[in-house]
């Protein structure tokens, strides 16, 4: 089994848990996931515990994950890994395997908590160091427009058929099923979406008016704001899909449910807006208006 230390970063809080986990992995060499903070006391810890370090991984470049990398890298001449390498950077591609000694990473791209998000699986022990994708408590913020919902489900899919058997979050606790927390988490926020459309039959219109009735007691107040972050973010989902559409000014970001009609040429659901539905918009399109046929008669 692999050697794998936890280093909890100072930086405890209502996003961060007790504070951010950073990963040593592996021993002489070891490598480094998410140093944290640029907080002399910590990266000082990690180097106690990682000996010879050979590679310093971000899972994305969020202020609680990666502002460390650069006083750590410097300290142990390791380089870092990024998915959005900056100058000096060795840039990390989907699927590639980061192998230092005796450890071997293999690379996830997993969008939707932001763009540039990994996650890192160890090979063959079936570990998954999971960022802010999947937290050891709680769920994960997706903040547009940085956050993308649809990617986000997208990506915890893709993580469940990696069948992982434990999980090494960015935040909170390692979580020992991997394939049941994650199934967790997608049924999160299927029930979530069901509650964004109930919210909008209901007459609510944007994520703020939404929270209350979602979240009720879930969240403290000085959340709200962040809960209703991820609401629009499911908001936005469904806009893609063409389930909502928003109404009044663009900026107010304001959407009402889209009422299903017939498609009146073949009976299927019509697009948004439309007498037809996709393929009998385009059929439409390409039929000679009545007028001009009879005139080119």
């Amino acid at each position: 089994m692999t050697r794998v230390i936890r280093v909890l970063a100072p930086n405890p809080g209502p996003f961060t848990l007790e504070g951010t986990n950073t990963w040593v992995v592996g021993e002489n060499p070891a490598v480094a996931i998410d140093p944290g903070p640029d907080d002399a006391g910590h990266i000082l810890a990690v180097l106690e515990e990682a000996g010879p370090l050979e590679a310093v991984i971000l899972t994305h470049r969020h202020p609680d994950h990666a502002p460390g990398a650069i006083r750590l890298a410097e300290a142990s001449r390791a380089p870092i890994l990024a998915f959005d390498p900056l100058e000096g950077d060795r840039g990390l591609t989907d699927g590639e395997t980061v192998t230092v000694g005796e450890v071997n990473l293999r690379v996830i791209h997993t969008p939707g908590h932001t763009p540039d998000h990994v996650c890192l699986l160890l090979e063959p022990d079936g570990l998954l160091f999971t960022g802010d994708i999947v937290l050891g408590r709680g769920t994960s913020i997706v903040n547009p427009p940085e956050g993308d919902m649809a990617a986000y489900v997208a990506s915890l899919q893709h993580l469940r058929r990696l069948g992982a058997r434990s999980i090494y979050p960015g935040h909170g606790p390692v979580v020992f099923d991997a394939t049941e927390k994650l199934g967790e988490y997608l049924a999160h926020r299927a029930q979530r979406e069901r509650q964004v459309l109930a919210a909008l039959a209901a007459g609510r219109h944007t994520a703020e008016e939404m929270v209350p009735e979602i979240y009720q007691e879930e969240v403290p107040q000085d959340m709200h704001a962040a809960a209703a972050r991820s609401l629009l973010a499911h908001l936005l989902k469904l806009e893609r899909e063409r389930r909502v559409i928003r109404t009044g000014r663009p900026r107010d970001e304001r959407f009402v449910l889209v009422t299903p009609k017939a498609c009146e040429r073949c009976g299927r659901p019509a697009l948004p807006g439309s007498r037809f539905c996709s393929r009998c918009g385009l059929a439409a399109l390409q039929e000679i208006p009545e007028e001009r046929q009879r005139s080119e008669d």
